[in-house]
């Protein structure tokens, strides 16, 4: 089952079951789908979901950075719950120290050294760990290995 139809499935189990915070998070995953797909007139894969669902968990995390600094507890319950749900739909991440010597092969690969390489290693990383990885992470992993 693609990772769509597992969504689609979902959103009907969440309807049958009542879960109005769950049901408007996963229509709202599944409009951003939809908006794509119109748009570039393509049918998403999995890896193409995937990369949907990071964004949508990315601009939630800056939500809840702006939202706990202004105060506003209720609206950061909100977008964590949103959070929590879209979570469950990408795969298994890898951990620092498996991104570190991920990083540390791919630069190795790529001969990059120094931080003036850091485009070139980061082009490289965003291929190889969407959806597996955070790329701030990531990020943070290329420059100390171009550093060191």
């Amino acid at each position: 089952m693609s990772l769509k139809d597992r969504i689609t499935d979902d959103m009907k189990a969440a309807m049958r079951a009542k879960e109005a915070e769950r049901l408007g998070t996963i229509r709202l995953l599944l409009a951003a789908m939809k908006q794509r797909e119109v748009d570039e007139r393509i049918t998403l894969d999995d890896a193409a979901v995937v990369a949907i669902v990071d964004k949508l968990i990315k601009q939630r995390k800056d939500s809840i950075t702006q939202f706990a600094q202004a105060g506003r507890d209720d609206l950061v319950a909100k977008e964590s719950a949103e959070l929590t749900v879209l979570e469950t739909y990408l795969p298994a991440r890898l951990s620092a120290g498996e991104i570190d010597a991920a990083v540390a092969q791919l630069v190795a690969e790529l001969g990059a050294k120094g931080p003036a390489d850091m485009g070139k290693v980061m082009g490289a990383a965003k291929q190889r760990f969407a959806g597996q990885a955070d790329m701030g992470l990531v990020s943070a992993a290329v420059k100390r290995a171009l550093q060191g």
